[in-house]
């Protein structure tokens, strides 16, 4: 089994272990288990599918509702959800400084990744994403349950800043030496824009599309070949000097868990993104490119 604090990733069998599901191991109270499976074109399919079946004890965390406040005409289509907000989403799902966090989805963690993001940016470091998801978890033999949880509430204390991020201010006036798009190649090339009204790309930015990171069963590639991948686009920039952006900063913290598995923290999120990019007619945009 994996030893705990988990940070960055965790396997089926070690968080099975640790609900009492294997070994005869009895399960783990200071552990809270989120289930964020989420459709960005159904927003209400993730909790279907948390009710119809999920991991024991998994509490469902809405990402539009629980994982990002409610979007402006100045903001991206995800911003960062408000401090009170989350600080009492956190108490209500049971969350403290004594609570390993372990979340989920079944998209290769593109939605885990953002819960995994937000309690790191909060300052609470124990929390991982299931590897390979609820299909890692199922493949395992591992049980599901329409049986809904409620976990007392805790105090959860943290306090935003822990994470670094980036403004559309500091890319317009001093832009990182390295900015990477997490989106899929036809996004970032402008060659197809299914959800936000303006295609392209911001200008000098590369592209690491969130798929790289994952092999054909959807779990994170091995820590030497994501350091190989990273460390090629970076190209000799530190992390410290990079930052990632998507379509609404919520898969480029896929990217950034990513960079942490290969040993390579601190980069910053752009929190608003392409959809925040696009709000001003007057930023710049680019289409086409190499990726």
């Amino acid at each position: 089994m994996q030893p705990r604090p988990w940070t960055t990733l965790v396997d089926a069998e070690s968080l099975a272990h640790a609900l009492g599901l294997r070994g005869g191991a009895l399960p783990d109270r200071n552990l809270v288990v989120l289930d964020a499976r989420h459709a960005l074109k159904d927003p209400g399919w993730g909790q279907k599918q948390w009710e119809a079946g999920h991991i024991p004890r998994a509490q469902h965390a809405h990402l539009d509702a629980e994982l990002s406040a409610r979007p402006s005409s100045r903001t991206g289509r995800h911003p960062i959800p408000d401090v009170d907000a989350f600080i009492d989403c956190c108490s209500r799902w049971g969350i403290d400084e004594s609570v390993q966090v372990v979340a989920y989805d079944d998209a290769g963690g593109i939605w885990a990744s953002r819960a995994w993001w937000l309690l790191r940016y909060y300052g609470h470091s124990a929390v991982a994403v299931l590897d390979g998801g609820i299909q890692a978890w199922q493949k395992a033999g591992l049980p599901l349950t329409a049986d809904r949880t409620a976990l007392p509430r805790r105090a959860f204390h943290g306090r935003p800043g822990a994470m670094p991020t980036v403004t559309t201010w500091d890319l317009t006036m001093r832009a990182p030496r390295c900015l990477v798009d997490a989106r899929a190649p036809p996004r970032y090339r402008g060659d197809e824009e299914p959800i936000d009204p303006i295609a392209g790309h911001i200008p000098g930015a590369q592209n690491m599309p969130t798929s790289a990171n994952l092999d054909a069963e959807l779990r994170f590639l091995k820590r030497d070949e994501l350091r190989r991948k990273y460390d090629a686009t970076l190209a000799g920039v530190l992390p410290r000097d990079t930052a990632f952006y998507c379509g609404s900063g919520v898969t480029a913290t896929h990217d950034i868990l990513a960079m942490h598995v290969a040993g390579l923290p601190g980069a910053a999120l752009y929190p608003g993104s392409w959809s925040e990019w696009i709000r001003d007619p007057l930023r710049p945009i680019m289409r086409g490119g190499d990726a």
